[in-house]
């Protein structure tokens, strides 16, 4: 890893609008990253992982770890390159200059945000009602996500270091969720009570090999691991970006990885695997196996909460960057780069972001039980790993452009490595992907193309 000292910003004059401001150390972004993977996938996916596969549910998520390790090298050697917001978006712009598949790009990854953090609120909101026993319906559910989508407004309205140090108190809640199930299972462990015979058996559905099994949980599994490209879009907000980045991406996604592995080992050598697959709550069941008498019941829906918050909040955070970052390149309506004058916070990005999350709460709340809100995971691990692997091809593409100063170089290999592996996670027939998580994702790009036609023929008519 090459490093450089920062080029010195240039002077602004007063016609100069305002930058975005620097705030983020290696410490608050260390923990931007670490809380934005954690967030809430691991919570709920490890007992589905476990049904796909048996009791080796740690391989699917080592994989998957090591599949967003490659992707991470080519996102460090653009964001070194590059310490713009945007992040794929740019990346692939720069690399093809093709305004409609930016655009898609740009949809994608917006898409994928907004819509993790309206089902992260609707299950915020959902935690909340259970944890302090309400007995209410569907409409009071709803106005609750929706009043903890403004309550995510304000914080990002507020400023980067004020919505990075809730993000702080936030991580280290949903960190300790995790850290409490694998402390208790240590413990039942260590008294001789687990069956460790099953972290090493593969119990595969009838329709498919064990091959496909592992394909397939290691696409679900990759919708926990999702999170790391979000920090790339608080570039222009993180202090000396080209040297503090590529240390802290590895030390996030490795911390994490790891508490993937132990929590998912832990998991099936407390809980046979039937039961845990069975389960809606499969970390709660572990701690209720591993430690009967422990309030565990009463305590998971409060770290939950916490735990979906930190998502939702991130996943704002990401989403309103990228649309001003687009903004800023004229790739996307120039209203979209407003700064606020004292806050220096993208202002209209984040309003616009909102309002459509809002307007998206509202539909997935209309039927809580629609299969849509159960193929949200994968579809948003969908559109990322296609996303993920026009990085990796971006990568190779811009080895053309030469830059002033160092910066982190991912190789030659890994960027293939990683258009490679990411393309097998998105195939039909490789991936093993249910047909829900296509027709999810054609749908939406199906809008994204919409809009960029109506965005070209607009252009169109202004030259004229």
């Amino acid at each position: 890893m090459a490093q450089t000292s920062p080029p010195s910003p240039p002077v602004a004059d007063g016609n100069d609008p305002p930058a975005l401001k620097q705030v983020m150390g290696p410490g608050l972004l260390l923990l931007f990253i670490i809380g934005d993977i954690l967030g809430t996938g691991i919570y709920a996916l490890t007992g589905q992982v476990a049904g796909e596969v048996g009791g080796a549910a740690w391989l699917p998520f080592a994989i998957a770890f090591i599949v967003a390790l490659i992707t991470a090298c080519s996102y460090l050697e653009l964001v070194t390159k590059y310490p713009q917001a945007a992040g794929a978006a740019l990346y692939v712009h720069k690399a093809f200059g093709k305004h409609i598949l930016t655009f898609l790009v740009c949809f994608a990854v917006m898409c994928s945000g907004i819509t993790s953090a309206s089902a992260a609120s609707r299950a915020f909101a959902a935690n909340l009602a259970t944890g302090f026993g309400l007995d209410v319906g569907n409409g009071v559910i709803l106005m609750i996500a929706l009043a903890f989508m403004l309550l995510v407004l304000a914080v990002n309205l507020r400023g980067v270091g004020e919505s990075v140090k809730v993000n702080v108190v936030l991580t280290a809640v949903e960190l300790s969720g995790l850290l409490l199930v694998i402390v208790i299972s240590a413990y039942f462990i260590s008294g001789g009570n687990a069956d460790f015979s099953r972290v090493v058996a593969f119990e595969t559905p009838s329709d498919k090999s064990v091959f496909l099994a592992v394909s397939a949980a290691t696409s679900l599994a990759f919708f926990a691991m999702v999170g790391f490209e979000d920090s790339v879009n608080m570039a222009e907000e993180t202090k000396e970006p080209a040297r503090i980045f590529p240390r802290m991406m590895f030390t996030g996604i490795g911390i994490t990885g790891l508490i993937y592995v132990l929590v998912s080992i832990c998991a099936v050598a407390v809980v046979p695997v039937g039961e845990l697959a069975a389960s809606e709550t499969p970390l709660s069941t572990v701690v209720q196996t591993a430690a009967p008498g422990f309030p565990i019941s009463d305590l998971l829906p409060f770290i939950s909460m916490f735990a979906v918050a930190n998502s939702a909040l991130i996943n704002m955070l990401m989403a309103s960057r990228l649309l001003y970052g687009m903004g800023k390149q004229g790739v996307l309506p120039p209203f979209l780069a407003q700064v606020h004058a004292t806050r220096r916070t993208p202002q209209a990005a984040i309003l616009f972001t909102t309002l459509l999350a809002g307007g998206l709460i509202t539909f997935v709340s209309l039927d809580p039980d629609s299969p849509v809100v159960s193929l949200l995971g994968g579809t948003t691990s969908l559109l990322l790993l296609a996303v993920f692997a026009l990085v990796n091809l971006s990568v190779l593409v811009l080895r053309k452009d030469k830059v002033a100063g160092q910066h982190f170089h991912a190789g030659r290999v890994l960027p293939v490595v990683g258009t490679i592996t990411c393309l097998y996670l998105v195939l039909p027939w490789s991936s093993g992907r249910p047909v829900g998580q296509y027709r999810i994702a054609g749908v939406l790009l199906a809008i994204g193309l919409v809009l960029w036609a109506v965005t070209w023929f607009t252009h169109q008519r202004q030259r004229s």
